[in-house]
């Protein structure tokens, strides 16, 4: 690789008042140890505190860190793409601003893009995950591995590098809700794995509740596979047949007490199995139309076709990309 070619960190924050300025020195000191120009690009997702009010600080201070600011909170995959879409650099790092993506490890991410490979993403060591929490993960990326024919290993995460061409690939994708780590090995390219430590927050709390993280998981699920709804339809015709099957059982025995003498007690089942076989198969279909909704509420985003996120406010000297629209008579676009 050039040693000319410039590295860019794309960063998307929330209410990390409290963590920026920490961030900014870890990133500046880490990468003075390497041999590239490099450019810092943070997206201010929505914040309500003085997220903003610091960002524009270190931009004033070195002008080499940019900011972006949106109009509200696009979630964590809308800031993400923002921020790589401003990014000028031949290799784009994307990472979360609340340093549990430790900055040390930059520079092994960039030796592996400099071996050949064109993305080279990470990998979180599990070990101090809680026992359910990893359990969950293990079984998410399994069942999205199987649904998706893509072998996305447990402890993905959205720190990764990714190469200029690729990048330029993954952003062109018309998809409004971006599953990146799903988008990333779909659109293939030589790829290697670069596994790390979770660091402990630094200040503050998670963002990410736990209906973000449902959310979060279904995206996955559904962006990649209708696996899903064809496992409904096979449940479907297994029941129909079940049922079928049943009904030619009850005419025979009712055939057999009318005409044959048969003692009609054969009949095991009374009312209280019919009303559970009953509320089975109504369950099933309750669960199979609402995935079917799922399904239909994501065309339903595609098709309204609104950008991925809207800037209110950025530095300077930034690109200006389409989905990028910017507004309001606090906007500044350079």
């Amino acid at each position: 690789m050039n040693n000319k070619a410039l590295i860019s960190l794309a960063i998307t924050a929330y209410n990390e008042e409290s963590v920026l300025e920490k961030l900014y020195e870890r990133l500046v000191a880490t990468l003075a140890g390497v041999d590239f120009p490099f450019e810092i690009v943070i997206v201010d997702n929505g914040s309500s505190d003085r997220t903003l009010e610091i960002l524009k600080g270190l931009h004033e201070q070195d002008p080499r860190l940019k900011y972006v600011s949106l109009s509200r909170n696009f979630g964590h995959q809308g800031g993400l793409v923002a921020a790589m879409e401003h990014c000028t650099g031949d290799a784009i790092i994307s990472m979360d601003a609340d340093l549990q993506h430790p900055p040390e490890l930059i520079p092994e991410l960039i030796a592996r893009w400099q071996e050949g490979n064109r993305i080279v993403y990470t990998i979180k060591n599990e070990q101090k995950l809680s026992w359910p929490r990893a359990t969950f993960n293990r079984a998410y990326y399994f069942s999205l591995s199987r649904l998706s024919g893509f072998d996305l290993g447990g402890g993905q995460s959205d720190f990764r590098l990714v190469d200029r061409h690729a990048l330029d690939i993954l952003l062109a994708l018309n998809e409004k809700n971006k599953f990146l780590r799903g988008l990333v090995k779909w659109i293939g390219f030589p790829q290697c794995a670069v596994s790390y430590d979770v660091a402990e927050r630094y200040r503050g709390t998670s963002k990410f509740s736990t209906i973000d993280l449902w959310r979060f998981a279904l995206d996955g699920l559904l962006s990649f596979s209708a696996i899903p709804i064809h496992v409904f339809s096979m449940i479907g015709l297994i029941a129909s047949a079940l049922s079928l099957l049943y009904f030619g059982f009850v005419m025979a025995v009712w055939i057999g007490v009318s005409f044959f003498g048969v003692n009609q007690n054969i009949l095991p089942l009374g009312w209280s199995s019919l009303a559970a076989g009953v509320f089975f198969i109504g369950g099933v279909q309750l669960i199979g139309i609402g995935l079917l909704g799922e399904y239909l509420a994501r065309i339903f985003d595609e098709v309204k076709n609104r950008p991925t996120y809207l800037v209110q406010e950025k530095a300077s000297g930034l690109k200006t990309e389409k989905s990028a629209t910017v507004g309001g008579p606090g906007s500044s676009e350079g």
